[in-house]
């Protein structure tokens, strides 16, 4: 299956945010974040065919880098919760960074967000908040894929 990716603005129909506007009700069954974590929401607007649309999770930091590819290890499991069958995910402590060991010329320092080697693709669903629970020094992001319309059928052999 072919899939190309559709990046959307994080505008007042979708929202990452740490707070739901709408959202009291919907995230009532969700714990409250423990002490040393944040909780995130991705709330998605609704679409046509949501089948056929997936929602990556990105986890990382913004961090000093160079000219090599760097990158965080680290897991985001689905966990859930219990009463409700809804899921959320959790993010685990980010190790690393893991970096590659190219020479870089000294101007070549920036900062940049560098992510998780664990990017998941979720299941898109406007119905639901996307709950995440990560700790306080990670940053999560998004980005929604949309499969291409055109279906292909595979070959017998």
């Amino acid at each position: 299956m072919k899939l190309s990716r559709l990046l959307m603005t994080i505008s007042g129909a979708m929202l990452i945010s740490v707070a739901s506007a709408n959202g009291a009700d919907t995230l009532k069954p969700f714990p409250e974040a423990k002490k040393d974590e944040i909780r995130y929401v991705i709330e998605l607007p609704e679409l046509a065919n949501e089948d056929a649309v997936k929602v990556q999770l990105i986890a990382g930091k913004t961090i000093e880098v160079d000219c090599n590819y760097q990158s965080f290890g680290g897991t985001i499991s689905e966990e859930n919760l219990e009463g409700w069958g809804y899921s959320f995910y959790k993010i685990s402590e980010l190790m690393g960074p893991m970096s590659t060991l190219m020479g870089c010329p000294e101007d070549s320092k920036h900062e940049a967000f560098v992510a998780m080697q664990d990017s998941p693709l979720i299941r898109y669903n406007s119905k639901l908040p996307i709950v995440i629970y990560a700790p306080e020094d990670v940053s999560v992001k998004y980005r929604i894929w949309q499969a291409d319309v055109l279906e292909m059928d595979a070959q017998k052999q």
